[in-house]
């Protein structure tokens, strides 16, 4: 009697990505603008904290709905989800680079995505709004959500909104 494996290596390498992002070493606990101590979580506190006024007052309602509260822009709304110049990708709450050109692939769904982030620039987490376990990536500096970190079409990348980088060309 033989035995049948259901799987193929391409199935093992998924599958090896995926539990490879999920056990970064970089996990927290969300801390979102409006609670009792902004910026201090059980494990991380962030070196940029700011009161929820103070973030509405240097954010727009979709920049701090989104950043802030962990939500997400429509599909390419953002000019930056096709953008292909060469830069840097930096934090909008706090400017902490986080990406570079380098690492970013325009795919045709009206996001950002890019293959890996600027080392110790990005926390990540459990979004706690997220079906099944989704990996929400915030900004390692100030706590702002980016997005989430996701299996696309055989890669596991970051899938973050516009809205929340600033991109500069390079010079």
């Amino acid at each position: 009697m033989s035995i049948v494996n259901p799987f193929s290596r391409r199935d093992l390498f998924k599958f090896s990505a995926l539990a490879s992002t999920l056990a970064l070493p970089f996990t927290f606990k969300t801390a979102h603008a409006n609670e009792s101590q902004p910026g201090v979580s059980d494990e991380f506190q962030f070196e940029v904290v700011r009161s929820e006024e103070e973030w509405r007052e240097i954010l727009t309602r979709r920049e701090f709905n989104i950043l802030r509260k962990g939500g997400t822009e429509p599909q390419r709304s953002s000019e930056l989800w096709n953008e292909e110049s060469k830069g840097h990708y930096h934090c909008k709450g706090c400017d902490l680079y986080i990406y570079s050109s380098e690492q970013k692939e325009v795919l045709d769904r009206g996001w950002l995505f890019f293959f890996h982030s600027e080392p110790n620039s990005v926390l990540t987490g459990i979004d706690p709004g997220g079906d099944h376990g989704v990996i929400e990536a915030r900004c390692r500096r100030c706590g702002s959500h980016l997005g989430h970190i996701l299996f696309v079409e055989d890669y596991v990348r970051h899938c973050i909104n516009g809205i929340s980088l600033v991109f500069y060309p390079e010079a």
